[in-house]
């Protein structure tokens, strides 16, 4: 057995046992930094605590991915970074519109369509050159994550033919979104009940608790990032041309408040689509909304 800290190198290790026949315990980095505080620190005390966290049974287990979808998991990661570079240009080009008494351009820059024309909005040269660089800086960038999307899309249909339509079936969840859910959630061969994928969402915190008496709450950087941010933004999505669920936020925001509010519907949209993977059924909107 191989126990080591689960970074971004641990792949090759992984790679490495696996012919042997040798298990690859991995462990999670942040709660092993929490627990392994010490004065000194090298190889060798580094290797003697990670034997004793294994050998006394507290070693803070991480999930070992599977090699067929770590690729593709690490192009939709890097997906992220292409598309804040092009938000930010085109946020750029909005905000330089409202720099100005001019008229507002009436159309939403984000379309490849509505571009044209934008440049020549502004009368001071300058302005129109910089306005001129964002749009042609932002082109390339509309191609190569299309092209990217496209990949990953015929790719995940390889790894689960009919998950990724059975997610899209849910409000707020749209090609970009299922995807995410697919290849970070590994709901059904990770998590043994929806409590643990909640969980390892970031949508459940924990109580910090002493002497019976609670000191705020606990853990919120434990779980994974991608999975919290695709169930958030499914929850806001899924308020778009949706009565029956502007109806349910509605009732929760009343009850709790509106960050509380989404806070639910993220958690929900979390369950629902755990239990669409591990379950293989169709999405039921008026048993979301009744629960």
């Amino acid at each position: 057995m191989v126990a080591g800290e689960c970074i971004c190198t641990w792949y090759w290790l992984a790679d490495l046992c696996a012919p042997e026949g040798s298990a690859c315990v991995l462990g999670h980095a942040l709660s092993m930094k929490a627990i392994q505080g010490g004065k000194a620190k090298n190889d060798k005390l580094d290797s003697h605590k990670v034997a004793v966290l294994r050998r006394g049974g507290t070693w803070p287990m991480a999930d070992g991915y599977p090699p067929q979808r770590r690729a593709p998991r690490d192009l939709l990661r890097r997906r992220c970074p292409l598309m804040r570079k092009r938000a930010e240009l085109l946020a750029h080009s909005q905000n330089t519109d409202s720099q100005y008494p001019l008229p507002e351009f009436g159309k939403q820059v984000a379309s490849k369509g509505h571009r044209e024309g934008v440049a020549e909005h502004f009368p001071a040269p300058s302005v129109r050159k910089t306005m001129a660089g964002d749009l042609a800086l932002s082109a390339p960038y509309d191609h190569l994550l299309s092209d990217l999307e496209l990949y990953l899309a015929r790719t995940a249909k390889q790894h689960a033919v009919n998950a990724s339509s059975r997610l899209r079936a849910v409000p707020g969840i749209g090609k970009v979104l299922a995807l995410g859910m697919l290849y970070e959630g590994q709901a059904s061969e990770r998590v043994p009940r929806v409590q643990d994928l909640v969980s390892s969402c970031r949508l459940v915190k924990c109580a910090k608790e002493s002497a019976g008496k609670r000191h705020g709450l606990w853990g919120k950087k434990i779980g994974n990032a991608h999975l919290k941010g695709a169930f958030s933004a499914a929850a806001v999505l899924s308020l778009r041309q949706n009565k029956p669920g502007q109806a349910y936020c509605a009732k929760l925001e009343g009850k709790h408040g509106t960050g509380r509010a989404l806070s639910v519907l993220a958690h929900n949209r979390a369950r629902a689509g755990y239990y669409l993977l591990t379950r293989e059924q169709a999405f039921d909107l008026r048993r979301l909304v009744s629960a």
